[in-house]
């Protein structure tokens, strides 16, 4: 059975966001708030964690992993990033943007895509979120929490507790999500390619 941390939107209790990263570092799976949807979340390093995600959500070796970081200086150290695709994504960050770029080798091979050697990152724009991350140290692996076969994410914790009760180790509420998942720019060429349009405005990239 997965644990429930109902956690306030704005000052999240430091002993719940601690007993839910220590799931984390127990290589558990959790699902957790972002300004998006919500999604699902590992340690980088949880092979389990990856394979529980992959299961969950029907997913096969072509889908784009997402690195969540706390900032910039950590994003930088897991992607290669030129000027350009730098500055663009300095200024939309924190925010509901994804961006796809080449990986650095500090991400495990298996989070890779296959042929293009790449990998989604971002900076979430999320007290909670951010919590995790500060107290985490490092990216989390994660991936929209949305079931095969619908159209859009769960936005409640509870329903996330009730519906994967013994395929998560734990659920992170702050509250109602969004249903709409992040934008995606694929920058691994060099010039921005929206892959999807999703919360944050696409117009910066088009």
């Amino acid at each position: 059975m997965a644990k429930y941390f109902d956690v306030h939107p704005d000052n999240p209790q430091p002993r719940a966001i601690r007993q839910a990263v220590d799931i984390i570092r127990g290589d558990g799976l959790i699902a957790y708030p972002t300004d998006s949807c919500f999604a699902l979340g590992c340690r980088m390093g949880n092979k389990d964690g990856l394979d529980r995600i992959r299961e969950i959500r029907h997913l096969d070796e072509r889908h784009h992993f997402t690195l969540m970081c706390r900032d910039f200086a950590q994003l930088g150290q897991f992607v290669q990033i030129n000027n350009a695709s730098f500055r663009a994504v300095k200024a939309a960050t924190p925010g509901a943007y994804t961006f796809i770029l080449p990986a650095t080798k500090e991400v495990p091979r298996r989070l890779l895509h296959p042929k293009k050697k790449t990998v989604g990152v971002r900076i979430p724009d999320h007290i909670v979120a951010q919590a995790i991350l500060a107290e985490l140290g490092e990216p989390l692996l994660s991936s929209t929490l949305l079931l095969p076969g619908e159209e859009e994410p769960m936005t409640m914790g509870w329903e996330i507790k009730e519906t994967l009760d013994h395929q998560l180790d734990a659920v992170v509420d702050s509250g109602e999500g969004s249903t709409e998942p992040t934008t995606v720019v694929d920058l691994s060429d060099g010039e921005p390619e929206i892959l999807r349009v999703g919360a944050g405005d696409p117009s910066r990239f088009e």
